[in-house]
């Protein structure tokens, strides 16, 4: 779709000052609750996606765009993943199977050329639950460990000593408070590196149109699925494997990103 695609670390000099060149968009999948586990998707999901800034403002918000001129006719649709499986709301429009399998496929190539770096974790409930740990939240937990990389890749950008915003959806005023709290202590030192964080978080409503939550939205429960149901065929993830942080940098896309770009908490 993009002839010009600039990798991640380009230009880092682009914004400078007191922001960094990345921007991240959070969303979730799965219930971070732990007083009662459904057995289809027993899993919480948390995802990261981190957008170079002149790559996200020049090629991702308008494809995205573009793709919903296409659909829909104007951009002002939200796109949810959820209420693309269920087709709900604005999503009752396919015609039949093919229709929407043409536009699931049409978005999932967007995802694919959309350059941005994955970091994400998942906390098995039942796992977490049989080791007597239900008193920690998963949220929480899943927020730790996917601060703690976004420092690390940061770091390898020499973009750590600049302030990285944080975008995450309002789930409601109690949610949110309890998450701003938790997201500061981390940031705070309350981590596993000791180190005060640089990042700073902001909360959005759902109904606003930002490609970058959108993105985050779609890429969550797939990541998911692939725990859930390992044998089961998950395009979606085969495309998201190729954009995970991991070690050994660009030259091993798609490979050794376990427990670097995507965590999964209790290991097994």
């Amino acid at each position: 779709m993009f002839d010009d695609r600039p990798s991640p670390d380009a230009g880092e000099t682009a914004y400078p000052g007191r922001y960094s060149n990345f921007v991240v968009y959070v969303d979730e999948s799965g219930d971070h609750g732990m007083q009662t586990l459904d057995a289809n998707y027993p899993v919480f999901v948390l995802a990261f996606c981190v957008f170079y800034k002149r790559h996200y403002s020049e090629k991702v918000v308008p494809a995205l765009h573009k793709f919903k001129f296409k659909h829909f006719g104007h951009d002002l649709v939200v796109l949810h993943e959820h209420e693309i499986r269920k087709e709900k709301g604005e999503f009752r429009f396919f015609v039949n199977r093919q229709h929407k399998q043409q536009f699931i496929a049409e978005l999932t190539n967007v995802i694919e050329f959309s350059n941005f770096i994955l970091i994400s974790c998942i906390i098995d409930k039942v796992r977490l639950r049989d080791r007597r740990e239900t008193g920690n939240n998963p949220y929480h937990l899943a927020l730790g460990f996917c601060l703690e990389t976004l420092y690390g890749f940061l770091q390898e950008k020499d973009q750590d000593d600049a302030t990285t915003h944080v975008v995450v959806e309002c789930r409601g005023k109690k949610e949110d408070n309890d998450l701003e709290l938790e997201f500061r202590r981390i940031c705070g030192g309350a981590n596993r590196l000791g180190k005060r964080l640089p990042f700073d978080i902001i909360f959005a409503d759902k109904k606003v149109d930002s490609p970058g939550l959108q993105l985050a939205d779609l890429v969550a429960r797939p990541i998911g699925m692939s725990v859930v149901r390992p044998g089961q065929e998950n395009r979606a993830f085969e495309v998201l494997k190729r954009k995970f942080y991991c070690s050994g940098g660009r030259e091993r896309l798609g490979q050794g990103y376990e427990d670097w770009g995507l965590h999964v908490f209790p290991a097994t």
